[in-house]
């Protein structure tokens, strides 16, 4: 399928989506998201694929929303267009293998909601982070206002929303909304970095720890435990944890096959 706002690249196991707007700082209109869609959707399918990494092309991650799209937009239409969003990023966000968010630049207003559904966030030094959106007379609509209160705190986030600041990749970090700040020229090395020891690991076993972790953020502690239960024991059926555990009694390297 051709695209005209993404392209999307791959290294041994790794694939890297890069946002393709340049000349609107990324901002995402409704065809990035439909076609942010469609990459999820492959990318999900896709088993030569262990891990996804999330960028920008230039100067920005993804600046926001397109605001020329949105001006005109009626209610109904600002309504449809937000759930547009908060249905794709959600899709990211449940996707059961390992994303990272390499923010090279802006990431503003969506740019922030859509970092925010990944699960790593690795920053440039030059990177921007903000929900800007009440300065422009909207909230923000892609799940922000969700994400950004489970991820740094109820007052933290309200601070945020409420003053429409933008942020230093240092203060991201600070705020707990950054995993890592690292030199902008570093960036892709270090995310790589990550995404490789990742795809290292047994596939099985990642995925079920992100299904229980995000199921798990989401019920109560006992709701929570059973389902780290269930999939801790769905471990035993693979043969992944025979071979690693194997590896570990036998002082030899373990040979996953994500099976």
């Amino acid at each position: 399928m051709e695209r005209k706002t993404i392209r999307l690249s791959k290294e041994e196991r790794i694939a890297i989506v890069h946002f393709n707007r340049p000349e609107a700082l990324n901002a995402l209109n409704t065809e990035m998201l439909v076609e942010l869609d469609g990459v999820i959707e492959e990318l999900a399918n896709d088993n030569q694929v262990d891990v996804i990494i999330f960028t920008g092309e230039e100067k920005a991650f993804v600046a926001g929303a397109d605001i020329g799209e949105m001006s005109s937009l009626t209610a109904e239409e600002g309504r449809k267009f937000g759930v547009l969003g908060q249905r794709v990023f959600r899709k990211l966000e449940l996707l059961e293998k390992p994303t990272i968010a390499a923010v090279n630049g802006f990431a503003l207003g969506g740019g922030c909601e859509l970092a925010m559904s990944c699960d790593i966030r690795i920053a440039s030094e030059k990177a921007k982070f903000g929900q800007p959106e009440v300065g422009l007379g909207i909230t923000p609509g892609f799940s922000g206002t969700q994400r950004l209160t489970r991820l740094i705190g109820l007052s933290k986030a309200k601070e945020w929303i409420f003053t429409g600041d933008v942020y230093a990749a240092s203060e991201a970090e600070k705020a707990g909304l950054v995993n890592k700040v690292v030199a902008h020229e570093m960036l892709m090395k270090e995310a790589l970095e990550i995404s490789h020891k990742i795809a290292s690991k047994a596939q099985l076993a990642v995925r079920y720890a992100k299904i229980a972790m995000n199921r798990g953020k989401e019920v109560d502690m006992d709701t929570g435990v059973q389902i780290e239960a269930d999939l801790f024991g769905l471990c035993f059926a693979t043969e992944d944890q025979k071979e690693g555990m194997a590896a570990f009694l036998e002082k030899r390297k373990p040979n996953f096959q994500g099976k």
